[in-house]
């Protein structure tokens, strides 16, 4: 249903050609690889690989496709991994359509487009690393580690979260010690609470 609107919503603009459409990571970097749009609309909630995952990738495969992250996720952890992922903006689902407009015409031409919103949250954390000179615990985990802490907390167990990333579950193990040492969290259980607590995760996941 969002895909059809988006699709109704963008059609209406002359300036803007859809080429392709995907339903997850891995096929959305393989037609960027195909069609090589200028822009891709990109979701980070997908199955098989994330969007982050798919952003970075197609952003070192193709670096002349701009990547607008467009989510139901308006917090602080999202937005600052997209940016750093390499996604040129960041909309959430929540923006009207002709916001959403602005923000593909913009990365388009090269611009970043920030949602106010997404905007605030990093000002807010660039203000608090130039008061304190520190970054948060959050801060220091890996694109990887991010990706499984979010995985562990919708409640995916480690050998399903290696067949989703394709990695072995003694991989897997061993990023979740590395997270759990980062944040100085002891056990799997507080681990769940402190992605809900930083909202990577809804609470009826």
């Amino acid at each position: 249903m969002m895909r059809d609107g988006i699709r109704a919503l963008l059609s209406l603009n002359n300036d803007i050609k859809i080429v392709g459409e995907a339903s997850e990571g891995r096929e959305t970097i393989e037609k960027a690889a195909e069609l090589m749009p200028d822009v891709v609309v990109m979701d980070i909630a997908m199955p098989e690989m994330d969007g982050l995952e798919a952003t970075r990738c197609i952003v070192k495969k193709s670096p002349e496709t701009k990547v607008l992250v467009l989510t139901q996720h308006d917090n602080k952890e999202y937005v600052l991994s997209a940016i750093k992922a390499g996604a040129a903006g960041y909309v959430p689902k929540k923006a009207l359509g002709s916001e959403l407009v602005s923000a593909i015409r913009s990365v388009y031409c090269g611009d970043s487009y920030l949602y106010p919103s997404a905007a605030a949250a990093v000002v807010a954390t660039a203000r608090n690393y130039l008061k304190t000179g520190a970054e948060e615990p959050y801060d220091r985990l890996t694109d990887r580690e991010r990706q499984i802490l979010r995985l562990i907390a919708a409640g995916h167990p480690s050998l399903e979260i290696s067949a989703m990333l394709l990695i072995s579950k003694k991989t897997v193990l061993a990023h979740c010690a590395k997270i759990m040492k980062k944040l100085e969290i002891h056990n799997r259980a507080d681990l769940i609470k402190y992605a809900m607590r930083k909202g990577l995760v809804s609470m009826d996941t």
